[in-house]
C-alpha cells in the first residue's frame, strides 16, 4: 500500500509541475500525452500477442505519438492514413494475422490516443484556466481510485462486479464517489481563494458533476479495461510505476473522464471572472 501511494504522489505532484510549468515549456503537456498514449497502446499491443507484427504495432505505436499534437484537421488525416496502411498491411499479411486482431487494435488506437488528446484539447478552451481543467481531468479519474481503493478495503463487504474485478466492492464504489465530490468542492476552493487569491470564483455546481460522474466513469473505465486484461489472461498491462502496474493500469479511468471534463467546461466554464 505504501508504494502506491508513493507513486501516486509522485503522479499528481509530475501532472501538477505541467500546470506550473505550462506557460514557459507548453509543448510539454503534448510530449507527456504522447508518451502516455503509445505506451498505453503498446501495452495493448503487448497484451494482444502482437508485438512481433510489426505491421500492426509499428503504425499504431506512431499513430498514438503523434495524435497529441494534431488539431482536430490533422488528426482526421493521421487517422485516415492509420486506416490506410493497416487495412493494407492485412491484406498484404493476411496469412499472419486475422481481421479480429486488426479490428480489436484499430478499435483501441482510435479510442486511446483520441480519449487522451482531450487533455491537451482542453488547453485551448481558456488560455487563463484550462491547466487547470487538465489537472482536474486526471485527478476527478484519480481521486475517484484512490477513494474506492480505501474505501473498499476497510468497509468493502458486498462484491460490485466479482466476475470482473474480484476486489471491487459497492462500498467502495460509493466511498469513490463521495470522495471525489468532496475533493473536487476543495479544489474549487483552493483555486479561488489561494491559487487566484480570490480573483475568480469556482463553479462549485460544475465542480460537483465532475466529481459525481467523473467518479462514475473512472470506474466504467477500470472495470472495461479489467475486462480486457482477463480477456488477455494477465494481472496488469506492466510494471511500469510501482503498485500501479503498467502505464494503461493507471490511465484506463482518465480514458473515460478526459472526455467527459472537456465536453461539460465547455458547456459550463469552471471559473469567471
Amino acid at each position: 500500500m505504501r508504494q502506491r501511494i508513493l507513486s501516486g504522489a509522485v503522479l499528481v505532484l509530475f501532472f501538477a509541475a505541467l500546470v506550473v510549468f505550462n506557460r514557459s515549456f507548453p509543448l510539454g503537456l503534448n510530449i507527456v500525452v504522447a508518451l502516455i498514449s503509445a505506451t498505453s497502446v503498446f501495452e495493448l499491443v503487448k497484451a494482444l500477442g502482437l508485438s512481433r507484427k510489426w505491421f500492426l504495432c509499428g503504425p499504431s505505436l506512431l499513430t498514438a505519438a503523434a495524435v497529441p499534437f494534431c488539431n482536430n484537421d490533422f488528426e482526421f488525416v493521421v487517422y485516415c492514413l492509420f486506416t490506410l496502411v493497416v487495412f493494407s498491411a492485412m491484406i498484404v499479411y493476411h496469412k499472419e494475422t486475422t481481421f479480429k486482431e486488426v479490428g480489436v487494435l484499430y478499435s483501441m488506437v482510435v479510442m486511446i490516443p483520441s480519449a487522451l488528446q482531450t487533455l491537451v484539447a482542453l488547453r485551448s478552451l481558456d488560455s487563463r484556466h484550462t491547466m487547470i481543467y487538465v489537472l482536474l481531468a486526471v485527478l476527478s479519474a484519480w481521486v475517484a481510485d484512490a477513494g474506492a481503493y480505501f474505501a473498499g478495503t476497510f468497509f468493502g463487504k458486498h462484491k460490485l462486479c466479482p466476475s470482473i474485478s474480484p476486489k471491487k466492492t459497492v462500498e467502495g464504489a460509493i466511498g469513490g464517489i463521495v470522495v471525489d465530490v468532496v475533493v473536487m468542492l476543495l479544489c474549487g476552493v483552493l483555486f479561488s481563494r489561494v491559487y487566484y487569491h480570490g480573483e475568480v470564483q469556482a463553479n462549485y455546481f460544475v465542480l460537483f458533476l465532475i466529481g459525481f460522474f467523473g467518479a462514475i466513469l473512472s470506474m466504467l473505465g477500470d472495470l472495461s479495461f479489467s475486462l480486457i486484461k482477463r480477456s488477455c489472461h494477465i494481472k496488469d498491462f506492466g510494471q511500469v510505476i510501482p503498485g500501479h502496474g503498467g502505464i494503461l493500469d493507471r490511465f484506463d479511468s482518465v480514458i473515460f473522464t478526459a472526455p467527459f471534463v472537456y465536453l461539460l467546461v465547455g458547456l459550463l466554464p469552471l471559473v469567471g471572472a
